[in-house]
């Protein structure tokens, strides 16, 4: 699983989190990173948040729509302007889950629990 925001504290927090609760979580903190990150740790599941640097959570989540096919994606974001974001990428085609920042990391297990007993 990769974990990908440009706020360090989160992403650590939450690969932390997830690795205690029997994932195996590596976190990333640009686009960019988990793009070269993905090649040798080949993720299951991405949790990203949106809004980021150069590269938004949107353009990395289709890259990996794109590259990863079975990649299970799940975005989060605490800011308005991911509305435009979804809507934009829904226009291209992309549906994309999000959680909204901040969640209890209960929610976030939860979503995983179900997103994992759903890949083949």
């Amino acid at each position: 699983m990769l974990v990908v925001d440009d706020e360090t504290v989160i992403a650590d927090s939450l690969a932390i989190i997830l690795n205690e609760n029997g994932y195996s979580a590596h976190a990333a903190y640009s686009g960019e990173t988990a793009v070269e990150a993905a090649d040798s740790l080949n993720p299951d599941i991405l949790v990203t948040d949106v809004v980021m640097g150069a590269m938004s959570g949107i353009e990395l989540a289709i890259y990996f729509t794109k590259t990863f096919p079975k990649c299970r994606i799940l975005l989060i974001s605490g800011k308005a302007v991911t509305t435009h974001l979804l809507e934009w990428a829904a226009r291209s085609g992309y549906h994309f889950e999000l959680l909204p920042k901040p969640s209890h990391p209960e929610e976030l297990l939860q979503y995983l629990g179900s997103a994992t007993s759903e890949v083949p």
